[in-house]
C-alpha cells in the first residue's frame, strides 16, 4: 500500500521560509516522479513543482520560479520543496503526489495517482 504523508506546514510572515518533506512508503520510490500541488479556499488544486525520479529534471509553476526549488532524496524516500520569500497568495494546503507509472505531463494533476493528506501553509502579510 502505497502512502505519502507531507510535513514541515505551517504559519509564516511574508517573506519567511518554509520547508516541506514528503515520506513515501509501499513502492520503489526511486523509479517515480513526484509533484508537489496546491488548493487555496475555494480554487482548484494547482501544479506547484514537480522532479523526475533521478532529480536531474525539475519543473516549476511560473509564480513560484526562483523561490521554490524542489529536491529529493531516493535513499530516504523523502522529496522536499524548499519554499522562500513566501508571500500571502501561497497560503494553500499542498499535497505530494508520485504517479502509478510513466507520466507524459509531469504539470497534470489527472496523471497523479497517489496523493498525501495535505500540509497546510499560511502567509500572513
Amino acid at each position: 500500500q502505497v502512502q505519502l504523508v507531507e510535513s514541515g506546514g505551517g504559519l509564516v510572515q511574508a517573506g519567511g521560509s518554509l520547508r516541506l518533506s514528503c515520506a513515501a512508503s509501499g513502492r520503489t520510490f526511486s523509479t517515480y516522479a513526484m509533484g508537489w500541488f496546491r488548493q487555496a479556499p475555494g480554487k482548484e488544486r494547482e501544479f506547484v513543482a514537480a522532479i523526475r525520479w533521478s532529480g536531474g529534471n525539475t519543473y516549476y509553476q511560473d509564480s513560484v520560479k526562483g523561490r521554490f526549488t524542489i529536491s529529493r532524496d531516493n535513499a530516504k524516500n523523502t522529496v522536499y520543496l524548499q519554499m522562500n520569500s513566501l508571500k500571502p497568495d501561497d497560503t494553500a494546503v499542498y499535497y505530494c503526489a508520485s504517479p502509478i507509472g510513466t507520466m507524459t505531463d509531469l504539470t497534470s494533476r489527472w496523471q497523479y495517482f497517489y496523493w498525501g493528506q495535505g500540509t497546510q501553509v499560511t502567509v500572513s502579510s
